[in-house]
């Protein structure tokens, strides 16, 4: 599965963005869809995920202001991301795998490049 994401920008505080993340190469609906997000000098860290059935899973972080989704039929998971804190600024990626409901980045097999998002006070 090749992973493409897009959408990140600048926003100030309480602002919106919308990530997207197209995929190709694979059956995309067999694949658990999940965002991670690393910021300068910190791990990678699990964000959200979504399932082939459309069961969502969050981490409690961003549990009420991020909704994943995806489209199947388009190849394309998004991350909403409303009330946007300081401390969401990250590189987003989007990734890949076969393990349900998983928050582990070891579980997904397949990353895309990154999108970078940056959210001032």
């Amino acid at each position: 599965v090749q992973l493409q994401a897009s959408g990140g920008g600048s926003v100030q505080a309480g602002g919106s963005l919308r990530l997207s993340c197209a995929a190709s190469g694979r059956t995309f609906s067999n694949y658990v869809m999940g965002w991670f997000r690393q910021a300068p000098g910190k791990e990678r860290e699990f964000v959200a995920a979504i399932s082939w059935g459309g069961s969502t899973y969050y981490a409690d972080s961003v549990k009420g202001r991020f909704t994943i989704s995806r489209d199947n039929a388009r190849n394309t998971v998004y991350l909403q991301m409303n009330s946007l804190k300081p401390e969401d600024t990250a590189v987003y990626y989007c990734s890949a795998g076969r393990s349900l409901g998983s928050m582990r980045d070891r579980d997904y097999n397949y990353w895309g490049q990154g999108t970078l998002v940056t959210v001032s006070s």
